[in-house]
Order: structure tokens, then sequence, then C-alpha cells
């Protein structure tokens, strides 16, 4: 562990340069303030940057956050690693496909910039009611709180997702963090490649729909057979928790950050 290339940036940049290294396709639509993860996603991937498997991020915009997603769905069951970005309303009209994907053990990011939800008024604001709300989905929910942590943590997330076959939710507050310029140590993709489960990602990879080997998905079951299902999806969950510490540890090797589950205080 040498000195790291540094540099100034905000805490949604921070976020999209660690997602970018993990991303393959990014279905976006933007909200504030949240848009400027997607805006360096677009800008990145329309210069030419590659990710750490050596492509160019395919980037679509949607038409609402509810399409992107739908579309982050699609992408997943093709088996392609896909990520948003968003906050708030944005986040709210999300809910009903990320119980499909959490469902269906696929390993989308959802990296957040948290923000009040419009109720008897409207806030562009920090606070945590959106994130709050994903916890019913299935989703892991992982939070940054310095532009630091929203470089390291964005990591542990598209990892952790890789490697447990369920959806991260990757969140910090909204202006508080996301729009906060620190100059922070950079995470080089070469050394976030040598982290990836290569087998998790392969299993991924076999998942996906494909005409020369089709599948059934999505179809209605009855009562018996379908809360079978969601048990046996209980599985997955239990070794989230070593996973993430696994992967925050692997960052302490990197950097010498030291992040836990939990910090006890008092």
């Amino acid at each position: 562990m040498g000195k790291r290339r540094t540099m100034t940036m905000d805490g949604n940049t921070a976020t999209a340069y660690a997602s970018y290294a993990f991303t393959e396709a990014a279905t976006i639509f933007p909200i504030t303030p949240s848009s400027v993860m997607a805006e360096n996603i677009d800008e990145w991937s329309a210069n030419g940057r590659q990710n750490i498997f050596g492509h160019r991020v395919f980037v679509k915009q949607m038409q609402s956050e509810a399409g992107a997603a739908g579309a982050m769905h699609g992408t997943l069951q093709g088996g392609a690693l896909c990520s948003t970005y968003t906050s708030s309303q944005g986040l709210m009209l999300m809910f009903p496909v990320m119980h499909r994907i959490a469902g269906e053990l696929l390993p989308g990011v959802f990296n957040v910039a948290a923000r009040c939800i419009g109720t008897n008024s409207l806030s562009i604001f920090c606070d945590h009611q959106d994130v709050m709300q994903t916890r019913a989905t299935g989703c892991i929910i992982l939070s940054s709180g310095s532009v630091q942590e929203c470089m390291d943590m964005t990591a542990v997330a598209h990892l952790s997702a890789i490697k447990a076959s369920l959806p991260v939710v990757h969140f910090f507050d909204g202006f508080r963090t996301s729009h906060e310029v620190q100059k922070i140590e950079v995470l080089e993709y070469d050394e976030l490649a040598e982290l990836v489960d290569k087998d998790a990602l392969q299993r991924f990879r076999d998942k996906a729909l494909n005409p020369d080997h089709p599948v059934m998905r999505g179809i209605t079951q009855n009562p018996d057979m379908y809360f079978q299902l969601r048990e046996a999806t209980n599985k997955f969950y239990t070794p989230v928790p070593e996973i993430v510490q696994g992967y925050m540890d692997d960052i302490k090797e990197l950097t010498g950050h030291e992040y836990k589950l939990y910090d006890y205080y008092g």
C-alpha cells in the first residue's frame, strides 16, 4: 500500500467513478440531486472511457425513473451488469421493479443521493425518507458518509452485488455529500478488476436469457409454491454481512481506509 493518486471531486462524481468500473449498461433519468452521477456516466461513455471489462458503458436515458428501472431489469435478465442513479420520488417509481430484481437474484446497483420525499410540500434537501422505504424490496442497503466513502463504498456495493447475486442500494446524503467537494484517494480500475468474484460473475452470465436455451420465468404460482420459493431465497441473504465486510477489508488492504458493518460509540 503505497502513495495513492488523489483527485478533487464531489460525492456524485466519486460514486460515478467507481460505479462506471463495474457497469456494462446504465439506464438513467435525471433527478436532483443525483443527476451529476448519470451525467458523468454518459459523458465518460461518450468519450470512450473503458470499464474494468475493457468496454465503454452503454447508456440509455429513459422517459421516467420507472422506465429506467424496467430497462435495468431487462438488462440484468440479459446477463449484463446494470446500474442506475436516482433520488427521492424517482426512487419511489422504481419500487415495483426492485422487488422483481431482488426476487430474481439479480446483481443490479441503485446509487442514490438521498432526498426528502414530496409530501405536504416539496424539499430538495436531504433526509433518508426515500432510502428507508426500500427496506421491504429485498435490496441490500449500504451507506456512505463522506466523499471518500462514496468512492470506496460504491466499489463495495458493486462487488457485493456480484458475489451475493443480490441488488444493492448504495446511498449518501443528497447535497450534503453529493455536492461536497473534497480531495480524495482514487481506486484504480485495474485493482478493482482483481477483486471481482469471477465465478459469481460467470454464474450470473450463465443465467442470462438466451433464445438458444429458453427458460420459463415470471410465472403465476399458487400460494404454497410462491411462499416456499420466497423462503428459499433467504439463504442468499445469510452470507451478505460476511461478503460486505470481506470487501470492506479488501478496500482496507488497498487504501488503509478501515470500514466495519457498524461502529459502536459509547
